[in-house]
C-alpha cells in the first residue's frame, strides 16, 4: 500500500529511477481513485434525477434535470481538481520508470507527438479535401496506438541491473555498493 503513494512524496521529481512496483501501484491508486469518482458521479446524478421525479407524462420534472446539471457540474469542478492533483506525479513517475529502463523521459512525447500531427494532417486534408491525406491521418492515428503500445512494454520491462545514467538502482544490489563507497 505504501508503494501507492510514493509518488505523490516525489511529487515533481524527474530525475531518478523508479521500479515497476512503485509505477504500477500508482497506476491502480489513479485507477481506484477514478472508479470511485465515476461510481459518485453516477450516484450524485441518479439521485438529482429522482429528487425531481416525473411529470404524470413520464417526462422528468424540470428540478430533477437542474439538479442533474448542477450535481455534474460539482463533479467535474472535483474531477479536475484531482487530475491536476495528480497529473504531475503521473508524468514524474512515468519519466523515472523510463529512466529504470535507460531510457530517456522523451518517449513519453512520442503518442502524442504523432497525434497532434495526425490532426494537423487530417485538417490540411480536410482543407484541401484531400482522400490521400486522410488516409496518412488514419495510419498517423494507429501509429500513435504503437507508440502507446511501446511505452506499455517499457513500463513492464525490468529495469537496468546496477546503476545507469539516470541514477542508482532502485533495486539496491551490488551496483549500489560500489557508488555508496566511492
Amino acid at each position: 500500500m505504501e508503494w501507492m503513494f510514493v509518488p505523490l512524496k516525489r511529487y515533481a521529481e524527474f530525475s531518478g529511477r523508479s521500479r515497476r512496483q512503485e509505477f504500477w501501484m500508482f497506476m491502480l491508486l489513479q485507477f481506484l481513485i477514478w472508479t470511485v469518482a465515476v461510481i459518485a458521479m453516477m450516484v450524485m446524478g441518479f439521485g438529482a434525477l429522482s429528487m425531481g421525479g416525473v411529470n404524470p407524462d413520464g417526462t422528468p420534472r424540470v428540478a430533477g434535470v437542474a439538479g442533474l446539471f448542477a450535481s455534474m457540474g460539482i463533479f467535474f469542478l472535483i474531477f479536475g481538481l484531482i487530475w491536476l492533483a495528480l497529473f504531475i506525479p503521473s508524468i514524474a513517475v512515468s519519466v523515472r520508470r523510463l529512466h529504470d529502463t535507460d531510457r530517456t523521459g522523451f518517449w513519453l512525447l512520442l503518442p502524442p507527438a504523432i497525434y497532434v500531427l495526425a490532426i494537423a494532417v487530417m485538417l490540411a486534408g480536410a482543407a484541401n479535401q484531400s482522400g490521400t491525406t486522410a488516409a496518412i491521418a488514419i495510419v498517423l492515428s494507429l501509429l500513435q496506438w504503437v507508440a502507446s503500445i511501446v511505452l506499455l512494454v517499457f513500463y513492464c520491462l525490468p529495469g537496468t541491473n546496477g546503476p545507469n545514467k539516470y541514477g542508482p538502482d532502485p533495486l539496491g544490489g551490488v551496483g549500489n555498493l560500489s557508488q555508496t563507497f566511492q
